[in-house]
């Protein structure tokens, strides 16, 4: 568990949970918004949290990862890294991006997608974080929307459907703790279809989206025997040759 003590926010790697304080006390004492903030209020009167909102704010620390420059998906080890996972590079190439960054002063690149807050999802074969945490959202004059965990179930459904603009709105998580901010654009919508992943996380957020949503289909049933679309994706479309490059690495 990691508590940020500069934005007053926590996440459970082991659950892939996380959010404000308020968040957490709903959790930890099982209760609503309105009695998580009742006892906050308590508790601040008491001061036995003063720790833990802090009087005095930690200094702004420079961000972990540095953003050197954007270009199109054009590495070889990029490329390989796409086709290992049966992803159309023509798909890819239309969503994504190259992003080389820089983490103190050691320089790497990764596969770019580019999420609401202006940061990027980042992902090579190696790595796989963010520059900040945000959903992506894909808006048009669409009534229906479709939800899928991360941007490589986004491709995987993409290359399924050899179509790279489908007439529908779309709601790419980047990961489920990002749910409560992509909810209010989901339920907007008609119809809502999603594709998360088969396991305790993806359960409950699909969960959390029927209560929300008006009308929803779980298209998870098709893909039921794997543990999220892109595998699915890779049984159906397996790669017999990887063309790596050994001088460019990650």
């Amino acid at each position: 568990m990691k508590v940020n003590y500069d934005k007053n926010l926590w996440i459970d790697y082991g659950t892939g949970e996380g959010g404000t304080l308020i968040d957490l006390v709903m959790r930890m004492e099982r209760c609503d918004t309105g009695e998580a903030m009742r006892r906050l209020e308590q508790w601040i009167d008491r001061g036995s949290i003063s720790s833990f909102i802090g009087k005095n704010p930690a200094p702004q620390r420079p961000p972990s990862i540095i953003i050197e420059r954007v270009q199109p998906l054009e590495n070889p080890a990029s490329l390989d890294y796409l086709m290992e996972r049966s992803i159309d590079l023509s798909a890819a190439r239309a969503h994504c991006s190259e992003v080389h960054y820089r983490v103190a002063n050691k320089f790497y690149f990764a596969i770019g997608f580019r999420n609401d807050a202006g940061g990027w999802e980042l992902r090579n074969r190696y790595f796989k974080g963010c520059t900040s945490k945000a959903p992506t959202t894909r808006r048009g004059d669409y009534p229906s929307c479709l939800v899928f965990e991360g941007f490589m179930d986004y491709l995987s459904f993409l290359t399924l459907k050899r179509n790279p603009a489908p007439p529908h709105n779309i709601a790419v998580l980047n990961s489920v703790t990002n749910l409560v901010k992509a909810v209010p654009f989901i339920a907007s919508h008609e119809q809502v279809y999603t594709y998360l992943d088969h396991d305790e996380a993806g359960r409950k957020a699909t969960a959390e989206l029927k209560e929300a949503c008006r009308n929803l289909s779980d298209q998870s049933v098709h893909y039921r025997l794997h543990n999220d679309l892109n595998d699915y994706l890779r049984s159906r479309r397996p790669v017999k040759e990887h063309r790596r490059s050994r001088s460019c690495k990650f």
